[in-house]
């Protein structure tokens, strides 16, 4: 371990100014443990404020569009209910043009798919981009121009903007800063854990997602009362704070830093060759071999079809993150004898946009508790597939009951939203981080540790298409029934469970046969005489 009396490296000049001030004062170099908790605990509050200002725009969006469609709510069934005429929750507002007119909540639609078409395109080449040059630079001017643009968004509210294509460009340029965060954050854990502690460390911190979403829709929805542009400046603020933060004290790798680890440490160090447990599951150059082809990575065995998966996966999962608070506040009953399936009209009355707010964030809370059980019980049973699929068949009948049974009350409606959310998110979070370390390190690889960055990149770029085309088609379905719309959803968890139906088969086929071979009697000494 180097002290302050031993000869400066020269690694030393490229450390943070904060990691280089906190070893000023303490006296002496921080340890490599201490390295490491410094980037979970960075990294985890980056991305946490990635997704916090990803969140905040479905929570905006009851304030901006408050008319309630003009439609015959059908239940899952298609029985027949009461149109609703111009139902409006008065406690909504009037609105802002031009989201406030009949074609609103498509307008809505629209911005969402733009944002998102533009993140999955961004996210195929922030991997690309991250690996040539300084990781904590890439982040942070991903951060402060994401922060920038979600606060342009909320200037429209004070400078009087009703010009939908403004909101257009805005919301198409956050997207591209926020494609910088999810393989950059990933390369950064990745230079300083091995395989060994994959499933558990990425399973807890996989938990930045939900915990982002549900601060953003309460942030958003405490400051909504104040005027919809503070729920969106504020958050924009705040990750342009948290990105100055990880510029002065992010180690992006062991070597950036000159880290060093003490013989009675746990973790085996990064630069040991052939120690499996030092390998990254994101190398930053140890390996000088050519880097996988975008055609070549599609060939790894399970990419194409997790990446299938994962884009039904997050169809479903990005629907309820933006317009789950819509569907609460909206959907509404203005008749005491008029059943409506929702979770709005909860118990018999309206629930505010707050209330709209923060009750969705429960699906997050599920989300957490879903993305650590899936990779707990992926990691006990080493299958991946029949995890994941097992959670998107669950899915079905847990989106079934939360649309049909929801409004009976609060109580049950808390309880179906957390269980439809554990089931939705633990997929989605087992596959974009367990899963694509795991086939980005395939054997087919033959051990070149330059692929994990292009795999990331397809696996979360083709979900993040998903993404887009979800909340597209909801804004458009949802003007019709939103009974269509949980269709549409529970169709599509049935489709990502059956894209891994030949990997589930692989390894239930794994599983009898080692089973056979561990019941298979040993040879006795008698056996062995000739």
């Amino acid at each position: 371990m180097c002290s302050t009396g031993d000869p400066v490296p020269e690694a030393r000049y490229t450390k943070p100014l904060g990691i280089r001030f906190v070893e000023y004062v303490k006296g002496s170099a921080i340890s490599y443990k201490a390295h490491q908790a410094i980037v979970l605990i960075i990294t985890f509050f980056a991305y946490l404020a990635y997704h916090a200002t990803r969140k905040t725009t479905s929570v905006v969006k009851s304030a901006l569009d408050p008319q309630s469609p003009d439609v015959a709510l059908k239940s899952i069934f298609f029985w027949r209910r009461e149109p609703l005429q111009g139902a409006r929750n008065s406690a909504l507002g009037a609105g802002w043009a031009p989201f406030n007119g009949p074609d609103g909540t498509a307008l809505l639609g629209e911005l969402d798919v733009a944002f998102l078409f533009v993140y999955a395109i961004g996210m195929f080449f922030s991997g690309h981009v991250g690996d040539r040059m300084d990781l904590r630079i890439f982040l942070t001017i991903g951060m402060v121009g994401t922060g920038l643009f979600t606060a342009l968004y909320g200037v429209g509210y004070w400078a009087s903007i009703h010009l939908f294509y403004y909101y257009l460009i805005v919301q198409m340029l956050a997207g591209l800063f926020q494609s910088t965060g999810w393989p950059s954050v990933v390369a950064v854990v990745g230079n300083w854990f091995g395989k060994k502690k994959r499933g558990l460390i990425m399973g807890v911190w996989n938990a930045h997602t939900s915990l982002g979403n549900i601060t953003g829709s309460v942030v958003a929805s405490v400051l909504l009362k104040y005027g919809w542009g503070w729920s969106m400046a504020i958050p924009g603020f705040g990750i342009v704070f948290v990105g100055l933060v990880l510029f002065f004290f992010l180690p992006v790798s062991p070597d950036s830093v000159g880290a060093s680890i003490d013989d009675d440490d746990e973790v085996s160090s990064p630069r040991k060759e052939g120690d499996e447990l030092g390998v990254p599951l994101l190398s930053a150059s140890s390996d000088h071999r050519n880097a996988v082809g975008f055609l070549e990575a599609w060939r790894i065995p399970g990419v194409a079809s997790f990446s299938l998966c994962l884009f039904f996966s997050k169809l479903v999962a990005y629907t309820f993150l933006y317009w789950l608070p819509f569907y609460i506040s909206h959907t509404v009953s203005l008749e005491p004898n008029v059943c409506i399936l929702n979770g709005a009209a909860i118990e018999g009355r309206y629930l505010s946009n707050e209330e709209s707010g923060n009750l969705s964030t429960l699906f997050d809370v599920g989300g957490v508790v879903g993305g650590i059980l899936a990779g707990h019980i992926s990691d006990r049973l080493d299958a991946r597939a029949i995890t994941a699929a097992s959670f998107m068949y669950c899915a079905i009948p847990a989106l079934f009951f939360y649309r049909n049974y929801g409004h009976v009350s609060m109580t049950l409606n808390i309880v179906l939203m957390l269980i439809t959310g554990m089931f939705v998110n633990g997929p989605y979070a087992l596959i974009t981080t367990a899963v694509s370390a795991d086939l980005g390190t395939h054997s087919s690889l033959k051990g070149n540790s330059r692929a994990l960055a292009t795999v990331t990149a397809i696996i979360d770029g083709t979900g993040s298409i998903g993404a887009a085309v979800g909340p597209l088609l909801t804004g458009y379905i949802s003007t019709s029934s939103w009974s269509a719309v949980f269709t549409m959803l529970m169709g599509a968890a049935l489709v990502a469970g059956l894209l891994l139906t030949k990997l589930v088969m692989a390894e239930v086929a794994s599983k009898i046969q080692g089973a056979r071979t561990h019941e298979a009697p040993r040879p006795t000494p008698s056996d062995l005489e000739v």
